[in-house]
């Protein structure tokens, strides 16, 4: 079982929102998605597992606007993502996505109706890459999270979180290189198959 730590801060990673044309500095873009987030999640209409569904697709929405699943699936795949075929790469982007989806959807209840607080540390920027430190803090826990974001087109895109040191990219790179390695491609592509059907019954159960 992957580690929680890292399926907490999926809804955190997938709701960077990237700013208009260049106007917004990375940590701007960070703030003004995040706070949408926390208004979707602290809504108390939601907070039934009714709707659930609906709070998922809203979800989806921002993370689907806002997230660049080709740069992290290239990331996450590492050497092995200029093997693929252009087929190949545009399938797994779209299982990957699923993927995230579906893991971080089946643990809305632990976000639904709770109070939450996020800090801003620091911003660097280095060329067309930025990194955004906060701190989240809820009733429960602290954590420390780093955004990484991209410059692509005049606006920010988040590839990567950084929860209390640990990436969110090279903890999914070694766990999926290693099924590579160890198998192939394709068996890679069956578990998350399987793995995004699996969280999707638990959904609706």
């Amino acid at each position: 079982m992957w580690p929680t730590a890292l399926v907490y801060a999926l809804l955190w990673f997938l709701s960077i929102t990237p700013p208009s044309q260049g106007a917004e500095t990375p940590t701007e873009a960070v703030r003004e998605t995040v706070n949408k987030t926390l208004h979707i999640l602290e809504d108390s209409a939601l907070n039934d597992k009714a709707k659930h569904a609906q709070l998922r697709r809203m979800l989806e929405e921002i993370a689907a606007d806002r997230f660049d699943y080709a740069e992290m699936s290239k990331r996450v795949l590492g050497k092995y993502w200029k093997s693929l075929t252009e087929a190949e790469q545009k399938e797994f982007v779209e299982v990957y996505q699923g993927f995230l989806s579906d893991t971080y959807a089946g643990r809305i209840d632990d976000y639904t109706g709770r109070k939450q607080d996020v800090r801003y540390l620091t911003e660097r920027k280095e060329g067309s890459y930025a990194e955004v430190r906060t701190e989240l803090r809820s009733d429960k826990t602290t954590l420390p999270m780093d955004y990484r974001l991209l410059l692509k087109e005049g606006r920010w895109a988040a590839y990567d979180i950084i929860i209390d040191g640990v990436s969110l990219v090279s903890n999914y790179r070694s766990q999926f290189q290693k099924i590579i390695r160890e198998s192939s491609y394709q068996e890679l592509v069956k578990k998350l198959r399987e793995r995004t059907m699996t969280e999707a019954k638990k959904t609706k159960e």
